[in-house]
């Protein structure tokens, strides 16, 4: 069946690094196309990054542009999310989904089937 799995989640000090994986099972990662997502305490989940299926074209959230970086390994049917600079207001729990439809804008939840069950990340000194 269709299985995501987030890894490297952790506690890093402000201006930290951490790089995040998205193992995929179950299916051809290449032919899909991935969004991270984040989800802080009392907000809702926000879409931050995303990877296309066809051409791997890359799409960030201001809120990360610079900072964050979305790559994918077919070989290893897994999607990194390398981060650096992080800051305090990174820290949530992230999300790697499968897109099921590209009708909707890539950082609506409801564009995507499948989610992992997330990875926490803590940006604090």
């Amino acid at each position: 069946q269709v299985q995501l799995v987030e890894s490297g989640g952790g506690l890093v000090q402000p201006g930290g690094s951490l790089r995040l994986s998205c193992a995929a099972s179950g299916f051809t990662l290449d032919y899909y196309g991935i969004g991270w997502f984040r989800q802080a305490p009392g907000k809702e989940r926000e879409g931050i990054s995303y990877i296309s299926n066809s051409d791997g074209r890359t799409y960030y959230a201001d809120s990360v542009k610079g900072r964050f970086t979305i790559s994918r390994d077919n070989a290893k049917n897994t999607v990194y999310l390398q981060m650096n600079s992080l800051k305090p207001e990174d820290t949530a729990v992230y999300y790697c989904a499968r897109q099921r439809s590209t009708t909707y804008y890539w950082r609506t939840p409801l564009a995507y089937g499948y989610w992992g069950q997330g990875t926490q990340v803590t940006v604090s000194s």
